[in-house]
């Protein structure tokens, strides 16, 4: 059994388990990554993050690999198939909000290049150190994930609201805030 420490959020089912271990906190890079997790953590929206875990790779499969270029070409005949899929989370505003979010993530990249480029800039390129000693600790928002979410919204971007943008940093590793005395913590 493992017996290193980790962050209360993580319990012990071993999908959370992997997550926190692998990818939640850790800095992200690839546009196609950094694209899933934005979509991801819009589907989440109301609901738990285990849920949007559970169903990942169906997501993953209805989603073309959550390739926005594929996406972007989705139409009625498409979102009518994802709204049928009991695999997903079949919430139409939210399947429109990817496919707006698609066009939107690419104009991004054609733009700055890559999104990477675009939304790491908000953190000078280095991920903010949280070393919360509690759960409390944790915040929902900052004035960070205030001003991207404004700036998103401001583009056109759909379900991308302060909370959702926290959680997309820590997602992501723009910021880090696995506890201090969580196995992870000096994570960089």
């Amino acid at each position: 059994m493992d017996e290193r420490i980790r962050c209360s959020w993580a319990g012990e089912d071993p999908i959370y388990v992997d997550y926190h271990d692998n990818e939640w906190g850790r800095p992200v890079h690839d546009d196609g990554k950094l694209f899933e997790m934005l979509i991801l953590e819009g589907m989440q929206a109301g609901l738990s993050w285990i849920t949007v875990l559970k169903k990942r790779e169906n997501f993953r499969a209805a989603f073309d690999g959550f390739d926005p270029k594929k996406i972007v070409m989705y139409d009625d005949v498409k979102v009518a198939e994802l709204m049928a899929n009991e695999g997903i989370i079949r919430n139409r505003l939210k399947i429109n909000g990817a496919i707006i979010n698609a066009r939107l993530f690419l104009e991004v990249v054609e733009k700055h290049g890559s999104f990477d480029k675009f939304i790491w800039s908000y953190v000078d390129y280095k991920p903010i150190i949280g070393r919360p000693e509690k759960l409390e600790d944790i915040p929902a928002t900052t004035p960070l994930s205030d001003k991207i979410s404004k700036d998103l919204k401001k583009m056109g971007f759909k379900f991308v609201g302060s909370t959702i943008i926290y959680a997309y940093m820590q997602a992501t590793g723009m910021v880090n805030d696995h506890m201090t005395n969580c196995f992870l913590c000096d994570l960089s």
